[in-house]
């Protein structure tokens, strides 16, 4: 008896005291260009377009959807033919994968074409983390997922991934632990050039509903994309990302005013943990320091204290020296009149506005993984807790642009009608048009 409970409790401290900690969630890499082996849709037909981007490395692997420089963009065609997508899902011979589709998405079937005119196509700038879903008998097969930088998703208001273009496979945010993967390379999806479990990012909702989203142009770091939510690039206009913004002092500010404060700078703010602290949360530091000119889409490291509810806790980081980046804007709270103009080079612009505060809406939700634990990908000891971030060295392969100054628009609210246009969304000068 004595012999039978001292091997019972061997096997309990095994499974409690390693098992537990030591969990690696198996991820299967897509790259790009690469076919699903069972998609919702053909790949064949040209429903999306990939974009050779390297993806380089970030410090804060969980990334908020408005997180400055997250996303990127063209100005070539559209890389995602959202209406296709519509026609096939909302074909009555389609039915069954509309009702398997939908429902990974949290909507019904009817709800597919209001849901799909909320999207917006965007390039991934980094190896990103997701929920992927096949098509096998009748059902949706949901799995882990790491997909290469440059492959174009659709992503919903809160900038998560919603969608993989080529195959309109539906995504979920991943659920695991970020920092504890194991990338299964296989079915064609070789290891590619460049990658390193450093460059990998996985996507949280941003705070609220954003207006539009400002894409780094992936052939050329220098210029920015404004897209309005919704849009596939009809109405896209351009702004220079090289301007430099001073950190704010945000010393005794709660932290969600201060993250407030950095993205309407163009600033960003990265995760090291599960979640982001609490809003109410006291800032007692920021790396680097207030008065810190940073370029557009650069990562401040915040130190909080205190706070009602759990969040987010890490270690600290140090950024390495600022690089290129492009931003992801939240919502603004005003816009100038739209007017039209020749296209031109970038041209100067205001930062973007903080973002509303009224609460966002609830993401869809969707099955879990098979297996997972609570994402802790930097755990910390003591207070204060800590958001861990460092600045975005994102720059895509092909690199052009003359120097400029100016920062990043945000878009307006209402649709643009005509002309692609690009404005000062404070002070409502006139700026660039792309088409």
């Amino acid at each position: 008896m004595i012999r039978r409970i001292a091997v019972l409790l061997v096997c309990v401290l095994v499974v409690s005291g390693c098992g537990g900690g030591a969990h690696t969630f198996v991820v299967k890499a897509v790259a790009m260009g690469v076919p699903s082996l069972a998609p919702f849709f053909d790949e064949k037909q040209g429903l999306g377009h990939d974009t050779q981007v390297r993806s380089t490395p970030v410090r804060g692997t969980l990334q908020q959807g408005d997180t400055p420089g997250l996303y990127g963009g063209t100005r070539q065609p559209t890389i995602c033919d959202v209406a296709k997508l519509k026609r096939f899902l909302t074909d009555p011979a389609n039915h069954r994968k509309a009702v398997a589709w939908s429902s990974v998405l949290g909507i019904t079937t009817d709800e597919i074409p209001g849901y799909l005119d909320r999207l917006t196509p965007v390039l991934l700038r980094h190896d990103t983390l997701v929920q992927n879903h096949d098509y096998r008998k009748g059902k949706a097969t949901p799995y882990n997922s790491l997909l290469q930088a440059g492959i174009a998703i659709l992503v919903d208001e809160q900038g998560e991934p919603a969608a993989k273009c080529s195959c309109g496979n539906p995504l979920r945010p991943f659920k695991g632990d970020a920092g504890r993967i194991s990338v299964k390379f296989a079915d064609g999806n070789k290891k590619w050039s460049g990658y390193e479990p450093s460059s990998v990012v996985a996507v949280r909702p941003a705070p609220q509903k954003m207006e539009g989203l400002a894409l780094v142009d992936v052939d050329d770091p220098d210029v920015g994309i404004t897209r309005p939510v919704g849009t596939t690039g009809q109405h896209d206009s351009t702004f220079d990302t090289r301007r430099q913004h001073a950190v704010p002092n945000l010393d005794g500010v709660t932290f969600g005013e201060a993250r407030q404060q950095l993205v309407s700078r163009g600033l960003a703010v990265g995760y090291g943990g599960s979640a982001a602290p609490s809003d109410d949360a006291r800032v007692t530091a920021s790396d680097p320091p207030a008065g810190t000119e940073l370029r557009f889409g650069q990562y401040v490291t915040l130190t909080v204290s205190g706070g009602t509810s759990g969040g987010a806790t890490g270690t600290t980081s140090t950024p390495p020296a600022p690089t290129t980046s492009g931003p992801t804007v939240g919502p603004p709270t005003s816009t100038a009149p739209p007017s039209t103009s020749t296209t031109a080079p970038p041209t100067t612009s205001s930062p973007p506005v903080p973002p509303p505060s009224s609460p966002p809406p609830s993401s869809p939700k969707s099955e879990p993984p098979p297996s997972s634990s609570p994402p802790s990908s930097a755990p910390t000891t003591a207070s204060p807790s800590v958001v861990t971030s460092s600045p975005v060295t994102s720059a895509p392969v092909t690199t052009s642009a003359a120097p400029a100054t100016s920062s990043a628009p945000v878009t307006s609210s209402v649709p643009v009608t005509s002309e692609p246009v690009g404005r000062d969304p404070v002070t409502g000068t006139p700026t660039t048009t792309e088409t």
